[in-house]
């Protein structure tokens, strides 16, 4: 017999290096309204890991958009330069199971390298040139994850909106970094600790991260933490194509804007932007009709 399911726990975690703007409240929404439709805690985790894109004062202005827009958390705000302990020994315990190792190539090496074998592109998949050991002169700068070897390497997952996910890791990622040469903490190895010390069951966020989850899953696995579910819903872009961010002219949420404004500008494009059919005068209004909205559009989906 299998095991109940734990109690639903979502979470959004946005990095405070600009506020909030239509594409980075649409991730937040499908996060906020799928937590309510399973009767959940929605937890908000601020991910300022990366202190030199930081901005001083943006983390209080995405919360104060959050409940500006009527999306209130459960229990405290965490952020991750607070929790750097954990993420030590999780490192530790990869070690001590020799999964990673000393790095000591550059971004340029890496991309020289693939454009001596013949495989330059935009995704750069390290090649393994400190896998077994640095060359003499050199110094370790980052500490990478070995992935897995054939006939292993191939991960898949059910994303809860895509459907059926794989991705050959060593392929086309290569031996990923888990701690920066800047001696920051990598996104990969800080999201998986993070969520597993949180409890998180379930992860909804935009499609730009589908292509890290395999990662994540393969970290879970060797941390020996649970696999939450994953829904990944798409990304807001601009009239380029590209996705919706502050490099991308995205404009910002104004946090004085009155109701009507408030919904005009963000709230209801949102929705309608992840499917959801909501008229309201006011924002409890418009929650009280985007909840079932979503519960529907879920079942639509699982159909």
């Amino acid at each position: 017999m299998t095991s109940a399911r734990p109690p639903y726990i979502g979470r959004f975690a946005p990095s405070p290096t600009g506020p909030l703007h239509l594409g980075s409240l649409v991730a937040a929404m499908a996060s906020y309204l799928d937590a309510k439709v399973h009767h959940g805690q929605w937890l908000v985790r601020i991910e300022d890991l990366d202190r030199d894109r930081n901005v001083a004062g943006v983390d209080q202005h995405i919360l104060a958009s959050l409940q500006r827009c009527g999306m209130q958390w459960d229990g405290e705000v965490t952020r991750q330069t607070l929790r750097t302990d954990l993420y030590q020994a999780a490192l530790a315990q990869l070690e001590a199971a020799g999964a990673v190792y000393p790095c000591a190539c550059s971004r340029k090496e890496i991309q020289d390298s693939q454009i001596r074998l013949g495989h330059a592109s935009s995704a750069l998949v390290y090649p393994g040139t400190c896998r077994n050991g640095l060359a003499a002169g050199k110094t370790a700068r980052a500490v990478r994850l070995r992935t897995p070897q054939a006939p292993h390497r191939v991960l898949c997952f059910e994303d809860r909106w895509h459907g059926r996910v794989c991705q050959d890791l060593t392929a086309e990622v290569g031996d990923f970094v888990v701690r920066r040469a800047d001696g920051f903490w990598a996104y990969q190895l800080a999201v998986v600790v993070d969520d597993g010390a949180q409890g998180v069951t379930d992860i909804v966020r935009g499609a730009d991260l589908l292509d890290s989850t395999p990662r994540q899953i393969y970290l879970q696995a060797l941390l020996g933490l649970p696999q939450p579910r994953y829904l990944h819903v798409p990304v807001v872009a601009n009239a380029d194509g590209e996705k919706l961010s502050k490099q991308t002219g995205a404009q910002a949420f104004d946090n004085g804007a009155p109701v009507a404004q408030l919904l005009e500008s963000a709230l209801l494009p949102a929705a309608r932007f992840l499917g959801l059919d909501v008229q309201a005068d006011s924002v409890e209004q418009f929650w009280r009709g985007a909840v079932p909205a979503w519960a529907r559009l879920l079942e639509m989906r699982r159909a």
